[in-house]
């Protein structure tokens, strides 16, 4: 059986400079990797946010220009972070919308929803302690 020893979450971004000074901004860190086409933060151990320009998904892929992926919501970013609320303030200053403030939620964790630049949810958490949420 293999296992997984890295796990890469692509968005597809209209801009990827842009992308790139957005999430620059709101993980606090420079990516791993920046390049024509593809631009990597390291999260965590194991994982990595990539961005992709939607035409280089599209090229990469053969898709007519109908198929490329385009705008609204498609699809969310959770982060479990120490201090979701910096998280959060940071996405609002680069120019995320936000959807949702910090709040508890029924799961047992803290989160605050915001809306990036392309259509992404950003949802940055973290555990509320045992016996806060009672």
């Amino acid at each position: 059986m293999s296992v997984v020893t890295k796990l890469h979450f692509i968005l597809y971004v209209r801009d990827q400079e842009a992308a790139l000074a957005f999430y620059q901004s709101v993980l606090g860190a420079p990516p791993t990797l920046h390049v024509p086409g593809m631009t990597e933060f390291e999260i965590g151990s194991g994982a990595v946010l990539g961005l992709m320009p939607e035409r280089g998904i599209a090229g990469l892929l053969n898709l007519r220009e109908d198929e490329a992926p385009r705008g609204g919501i498609r699809g969310e970013v959770y982060l479990v972070v120490t201090s979701p609320e910096a998280y959060h303030r940071r996405a609002l200053a680069a120019g995320a919308r936000e959807l949702s403030a910090m709040a508890p939620r029924d799961w047992g964790a803290q989160v605050a929803y915001c809306l990036d630049p392309d259509g992404y949810v950003l949802a940055f958490a973290s555990p509320i302690p045992e016996g806060l949420g009672d």
